[in-house]
């Protein structure tokens, strides 16, 4: 499943937040980049005028509306970071009950092919990740955009000859974030694995908790444990040590082109070809179009850690689930009654590889039986057959009366209360 199919699925009531979100980024960014060019006015005009003459009006007016534009631009910030958080906290709401009913309607089968501890995982990193790319996206993918936009018109309005410090500047920013991208995904790719091996070995130890403390293996647990998290930590830091090179590449970007910007400014003033307050605007200008390109890099690499939980919730929610209900299938229960008639299983469905061989038994209505055998003699398996977490791979299992397979999934499982050890 796609990112924006995604979002279009699972937003649900959440997504009118989504939509206005993006409105509201649109007033910051025009009040923002209004504001430069407020000032360009202020430094050429209204202050000449106040020297002058010695009245203040203009300055006070050009000073009230800036602060009027901030508060404002502050205002749409303030409702965008609403919206996002809104919309987004909805969004994975929606898409954690989605994950969970596709769980429910899994077989054994289906999850033993992505482990318990996977799930978990996928239900919680995976969710997280997503939903932190989604309030990006929100914001940035309209505000970091449109804010390039307009100031890259107002430079352009302001000093044209100047705007060829970009021609240099942007290709070296887009040509470091396409390389910290290719180098960054594969190894968040690798981070998630660990994570399910983290969240599997801390799964075992609460299951077996009295086996480890019948043999006495605490100790070794504990550094099984310790050594799972620190190969966690080592993966996540080298990951997090490339991506980490945006933030000084951007810094370096942007302080060279203010630099070059007052070089070349500066003796633009000097010849008289520019003022000191187009200056100070075009300055303000050019790091506006830098941010938005920083913000823009966060983004990208905020898709980057995410297409790996994209891709592995979207294998959850595409998975097909092993055993469903038949056409015109049974939803009442007779009675309590369990017959296994010749049963055989198999965990791959192979008849050469049977856990359960010819099973043979008979349970009444009210009776009580008890499954003795050893670990791993398939007591649980043998009791996983009656609800369907497994099919049998042949014979008859019949509940009721009738054979498991006839049922309705759902009323058969209501029927049947299992509790694991």
């Amino acid at each position: 499943m796609k990112f924006p199919q995604m979002i279009k699925k699972y937003s649900g009531k959440y997504g009118k937040y989504l939509i206005l979100c993006p409105i509201a980024m649109i007033g910051e960014v025009a009040m923002e980049t209004t504001i430069p060019m407020m000032t360009a006015n202020l430094i050429n005009e209204a202050i000449p005028h106040s020297q002058q003459t010695g009245e203040i009006s203009q300055v006070l007016l050009y000073g009230g509306l800036m602060v009027l534009m901030a508060i404002a631009s502050m205002a749409f910030g303030m409702l965008g970071s609403y919206l996002s958080s809104k919309g987004a906290y909805g969004f994975s709401r929606n898409l954690r009950q989605a994950l969970f009913e596709k769980v429910q309607t899994f077989s054994f089968k289906n999850i033993d092919h992505f482990s318990t501890a996977s799930l978990v995982t996928r239900l919680t990193t995976d969710v997280n990740q997503v939903q932190g790319t989604v309030m990006m996206v929100v914001r940035m993918a309209v505000r970091s955009p449109i804010m390039l936009i307009m100031a890259l018109i107002m430079a352009l309005r302001l000093q044209p000859a100047l705007v060829v410090i970009l021609a240099v500047a942007i290709p070296i920013l887009a040509f470091a974030i396409g390389l910290i991208m290719k180098l960054a995904f594969p190894k968040f790719q690798i981070m998630m694995k660990k994570y399910d091996a983290l969240n599997s070995s801390v799964q075992e130890n609460l299951i077996a908790i009295r086996v480890v403390k019948a043999f006495v293996r605490a100790k070794y647990e504990k550094e099984k444990f310790e050594a799972s998290v620190d190969d966690v930590t080592a993966t996540q830091r080298a990951a997090e040590k490339i991506v980490l090179w945006n933030g000084p590449i951007m810094t370096i970007l942007m302080n060279a082109s203010i630099v070059a910007v007052l070089f070349l400014g500066g003796q633009r003033i000097v010849n008289g070809a520019m003022s000191t307050g187009d200056l100070s605007a075009f300055i303000t200008y050019i790091t506006q179009i830098l941010m938005s390109l920083m913000m823009l890099s966060f983004l990208f690499l905020g898709f980057v850690l995410s297409r790996a939980s994209i891709a592995r919730l979207s294998e959850v929610l595409d998975e097909k689930a092993d055993i469903v209900s038949p056409d015109a299938a049974a939803t009442q229960v007779k009675d309590g009654s369990i017959v296994f008639d010749h049963v055989n299983f198999s965990y791959q469905g192979d008849p050469k590889n049977l856990v359960l061989t010819d099973i043979n038994l008979n349970i009444k209505s009210g009776e009580t039986i008890g499954v003795i055998g050893g670990t791993g003699s398939a007591k649980t398996t043998l009791v996983s057959l009656i609800p369907r977490l497994y099919d049998v791979t042949s014979g008859h299992l019949l509940v009721g009366g009738r054979d498991v397979r006839e049922y309705d999934i759902h009323a058969l499982r209501d029927q049947v209360a299992m509790v694991l050890q």
